[in-house]
């Protein structure tokens, strides 16, 4: 009998995913690396005029180069498809490496071509 009555359930379930199978997705906050490029200044541009500029960072980490320099890293991100086409989706990524006085180092974007 337990089987029975979970059949139905089994069968919601399975209709649900297959439903969100086409579902579309956005995730993180658009952004134009080439803005972003002409405006920034290494070694003179700051956390705050990125934050001004992008908002909060996607997220946050620690960059650790091959001499041993230490830095904060902030990544931005925006990744948008079908979730029945995983392979089309689309992907932009930013990195920007800030020194211990939050001033911009380096940078380095990537996109997907589609």
């Amino acid at each position: 009998m337990k089987f029975s009555a979970r059949f139905p359930t089994l069968i919601l379930c399975a209709a649900l995913l297959a439903s969100c199978s086409t579902t579309a997705f956005h995730v993180g906050s658009n952004f134009d690396p080439g803005l972003f490029a002409s405006q920034v200044v290494q070694g003179k541009t700051t956390k705050e005029d990125v934050r001004t500029w992008l908002g909060a960072p996607t997220g946050t980490g620690v960059r650790v180069d091959t001499d041993g320099t230490r830095y904060e890293e902030w990544t931005y991100y925006v990744a948008e498809g079908e979730l029945s086409e995983l392979s089309a989706t689309r992907v932009k990524t930013l990195q920007i490496k800030f020194d211990a006085q939050g001033v911009v180092r380096g940078y380095a974007w990537s996109s997907s071509v589609r």
